[in-house]
């Protein structure tokens, strides 16, 4: 199997073969190294290294060899354990700092071959930034902490101060312009922060880990919060966690990292049921299929049955899987245009929750 590989590339709404959206971003061998004459170590062997080659020069390979590319309005997870390399590799998206090896383009532009005023010139218009510990400024309210940025653009009062008002309205806090951030609960600090990197409307949204120093009804309160702005903004946005689940709830794809590299990349349904490796097989192993396994996946041709609903192609098996059981009858799988695509019977959904293996099926599930 591939190990390095963009493996079925995106959801259904962000991209078909008609239509594909354009990429936004890429990354081709990209490496980070610390340790002494990094930069050449690379440049003689032309961005190929083992892990034994590096050790042996005394180096420590914290991004090795990242190949992908992210298209525009994607969601985009970076996820693996700590220490896997996810935020390095997203600074070095970013230029935060600098790889030790390799091309990042957005927009078709190399990042690394820019000059430093192009780059500041890009994070204040361009990109937006957003990290777990806020970063707001105290001495600053709320509506001032939006403006900021702009003001380090040199826009003016005015304008600057409208724009925060819209960001205000936008992520829900009507009549909290004048707090400062010690009076803010947790959640209501990282709306603020979701506000400020929005004020400049970037067009590629960097987001490292947002929620989790959020208890966890803040996160998922959170997390719809990040649903909502992306159907009304269709951002792209590169964001980094740890958590499966947030990962199901928001990707519209997803790579895994390990020790520096990226192992496999896929929508969560695709890395739940082939994982390309071991560690990926491990890393999804207590992954309830039902959260994951879309109608689509599990659907089988229409009969024509008396059907007990209708199902979109992409709702998760968890969301309808109480009513058709209930109901006992198949549902209907439907596209946004009415036109019924096939079905998912009763006994397929209970052979999915029970974890019956495949027994031949197409979509990886017994025909029941």
């Amino acid at each position: 199997m591939n190990t390095i590989a963009d493996i079925g590339g995106l959801a259904a709404p962000l991209a078909s073969a008609a239509q594909p959206r354009p990429v936004k971003m890429s990354c081709r061998k990209v490496w980070k190294l610390f340790g002494p004459d990094a930069t050449e170590f690379l440049e003689t062997r032309d961005g190929i290294a083992s892990v034994d080659d590096i050790a042996k020069a005394n180096l420590v390979g914290a991004v090795r060899n990242v190949n992908f590319d992210i298209h525009e309005g994607e969601i985009f997870i970076i996820m693996g354990l700590s220490g896997s390399g996810k935020s390095t590799l997203v600074r070095c998206l970013s230029r935060l700092i600098d790889p030790t090896f390799g091309t990042i383009e957005f927009e078709g532009k190399d990042l690394l071959k820019v000059s430093d005023a192009e780059l500041i010139e890009m994070r204040r218009h361009r990109m937006g930034m957003v990290f777990q510990n806020f970063a707001l400024l105290p001495h600053l309210n709320v509506l001032e902490n939006i403006a900021f940025p702009l003001a380090v653009q040199g826009v003016d009062k005015a304008t600057r101060t409208a724009r925060a008002r819209e960001m205000i309205e936008l992520v829900s806090l009507r009549g909290r312009e004048h707090f400062y951030p010690r009076e803010l609960s947790g959640g209501q600090q990282q709306r603020v922060g979701i506000a400020r990197s929005l004020a400049t409307k970037p067009d590629i949204w960097f987001l490292d880990e947002p929620f989790s120093a959020l208890d966890p009804l803040i996160r998922r309160e959170m997390q719809d919060e990040l649903i909502r702005l992306q159907s009304v903004l269709n951002k792209t946005i590169i964001f980094i966690t740890h958590d499966f689940d947030e990962a199901i709830r928001l990707a519209d794809r997803v790579a895994i990292m390990k020790d520096g590299q990226v192992i496999q990349i896929g929508r969560p349904e695709e890395l739940v049921l082939n994982p390309a490796t071991d560690y990926v097989a491990e890393f999804t192993r207590d992954v309830p299929r039902s959260k994951v396994v879309s109608a689509r996946r599990l659907m089988r041709p229409a009969t024509g049955a008396d059907y007990g609903g209708t199902v979109a192609p992409d709702a998760r098996v968890a969301t309808f899987s109480a009513d058709i059981v209930r109901v006992g009858k198949p549902f209907a799988v439907v596209d946004a245009a009415g036109q019924i695509l096939g079905e998912v019977t009763p006994r397929s959904v209970v052979a999915l929750l029970a974890g019956i293996p495949e027994e031949g099926s197409v979509h990886g599930y017994p025909d029941l």
